[in-house]
């Protein structure tokens, strides 16, 4: 038997967060294996043979049975999340070694090596429901997108949610300025530009900075830059893999990183000013953001010009209605005192957003549902 690569465990729960259990004795394959671990951020336990403790072979979260090693494995113990690896293409005895050792599949490297860096980063963060994700757009500039999101973000986050808040719009001014948080060291959108494939999510949730007990994805006070959809899609689907919220504030005008954006979201937001400009605008926004979100609601926000109402606002727009976010008198003025939106329970806007976390499901539901 091999001497771990890790360090020892106290228990189970340790040992199932640190990563899969390899068996083999084929110098080249472990070096692949070991490289698949790191790309993934585990740090797996290595074994010639089946460990001589039962419990290292029933507790690891996922173990990787090189070809070579697969002879040695017969007659352990049957159990899920067994995986052969090899590298022979024409071998016509794998499948038979593969029920054998009772494993779920056989793979052959390096062809699967991005499936297999996928399923052992699932392992390391703990791959379960992915984080409920909804997205906030003004139907017109000034509409208070950007307070709502930040306000929805800080509510999940009261109520015990693992929460991420995600600036997609670069000419905002930065929701870390919104929240405080300027100068709070951590990641900002330029750092993360570059991302490409798998982005490992409890990387990315502690490389970003933590304001008021949630983690922001904001911009730096420099030049603007261009996020490709590419890094788009990665980060948020890595904010996702975590579980939790996720808020996206968005822009009423999208490239294609908003439309990324867009396509990971459960539900959306489009908030619209009570009066008429207004809702004409938020029809064009509406009709772009609709043809990728299938669930989009209008939240629609006071005061109410003459003739206008909630209802109203919503059958124009042929969109569910979210909810009335009245006028709220003093939240320019926690602003200017540095308070963040939505940071008292009492206000119109934090009980807005209150009973919207205890509103919505974990699932949101079918399109059309005004849940």
């Amino acid at each position: 038997m091999a001497g771990s690569i890790t360090s020892d465990r106290t228990d189970t729960i340790e040992r199932r967060r640190a990563g899969p259990l390899i068996v083999t004795e084929d110098a080249e394959l472990l070096d692949d294996l070991l490289r698949l671990c790191a790309a993934a951020g585990a740090h797996p336990e290595v074994y010639h043979s089946v460990p001589e403790r039962g419990a290292a072979w029933e507790a690891a979260p996922l173990v990787l049975v090189g070809d070579d090693a697969a002879a040695r494995c017969r007659g352990t113990s049957r159990r899920r999340d067994v995986l052969l690896v090899g590298r022979d293409q024409d071998d016509p005895g794998v499948w038979r070694r593969a029920v054998e050792i009772g494993a779920d599949c056989v793979l052959r490297l390096p062809e699967a090596e991005g499936w297999l860096v996928d399923r052992i980063a699932d392992v390391v963060e703990g791959a379960g429901r992915q984080a409920l994700t909804v997205g906030v757009i003004g139907g017109r500039g000034g509409a208070g997108a950007s307070t709502l999101a930040c306000a929805l973000a800080l509510a999940a986050a009261r109520g015990g949610r693992r929460t991420v808040l995600v600036d997609g719009d670069p000419l905002g001014g930065g929701l870390d300025v919104l929240l405080g948080g300027e100068r709070a060291e951590g990641l900002r959108w330029p750092d993360l530009a570059a991302a490409r494939g798998r982005v490992a999510g409890g990387a990315l949730e502690e490389s970003l900075p933590s304001l008021h007990g949630l983690r922001v994805l904001s911009w730096d006070r420099g030049e603007p830059v261009t996020i490709p959809p590419e890094a788009m899609r990665s980060v948020l689907a890595a904010a996702r893999r975590r579980g939790g919220a996720v808020v996206v504030d968005l822009p009423r005008t999208g490239d294609g990183a908003t439309a990324e954006a867009l396509a990971q979201l459960d539900l959306g937001l489009l908030v619209v000013p009570a009066e008429l400009r207004a809702v004409a605008g938020a029809r064009r926004v509406a009709a772009a953001a609709g043809a990728v979100l299938r669930d989009l609601r209008v939240v629609v926000r006071g005061p109410y010009a003459a003739g206008v109402d909630d209802r109203w606002i919503a059958d124009v727009l042929g969109l569910p209605l979210a909810g009335e976010l009245p006028l709220d008198p003093g939240l320019m003025a926690a602003l200017d005192a540095g308070d963040p939106p939505g940071d008292s329970t009492r206000g119109p806007l934090g009980r807005f957003c209150t009973a919207f976390w205890e509103r919505v499901p974990e699932r949101v539901p079918a399109e059309g549902s005004t849940s």
